[in-house]
């Protein structure tokens, strides 16, 4: 089974790759534009500006008509970059640049928590000392060791 999923796993690392980087993302754009163009223009016998125009109005899903397949061989070439461009390098595009719109303004950067996470610690360590010289008896629940920052456990009525 996990050798079945390793060419889905391998796909789904690609995309993450080429996601993560505008550049990479244009540069398959046009690879793929470039590719197929070349590849439609030697199966239907088009030039190549002929060719490349067409994948770019394929692409894009404008689809003028002014070119269009005539052979099976180009109509998969047609199938598969219209499938492509619909079902991932848009996608792609679109989820890069909403994600660059959607920022969290009050997120703490890694120092800030790592400091608030300090501070936690030392105001256990003080609590602790301040109980037992009170005579106070604190229960584990209540403060656990120094050494752990995490946060309490959610209450069960959420």
């Amino acid at each position: 089974m996990r050798l079945l999923l390793m060419p889905l796993r391998l796909a789904y690392r690609g995309l993450v790759w080429l996601a993560n980087s505008p550049g990479k993302l244009i540069l398959a754009y046009l690879l793929l534009i470039l590719v197929c163009g070349i590849a439609y223009g030697q199966v239907e016998h088009k030039t190549f500006g002929d060719a490349v125009w067409w994948a770019i109005v394929t692409a894009t899903t404008v689809g003028y008509g002014d070119i269009s397949p005539e052979h099976l061989p180009g109509r998969a070439i047609a199938v598969l970059l219209i499938s492509v461009m619909v079902l991932v390098v848009i996608p792609l595009i679109t989820a890069h640049f909403a994600s660059r719109l959607i920022v969290d303004t009050d997120a703490f950067r890694h120092e800030e928590q790592e400091e608030l996470k300090n501070n936690l610690r030392r105001v256990r360590v003080l609590l602790e000392e301040l109980a037992a010289r009170e005579g106070v008896q604190v229960p584990e629940t209540a403060v656990t060791s120094p050494d752990s920052a995490d946060p309490p456990g959610a209450p069960s009525d959420r």
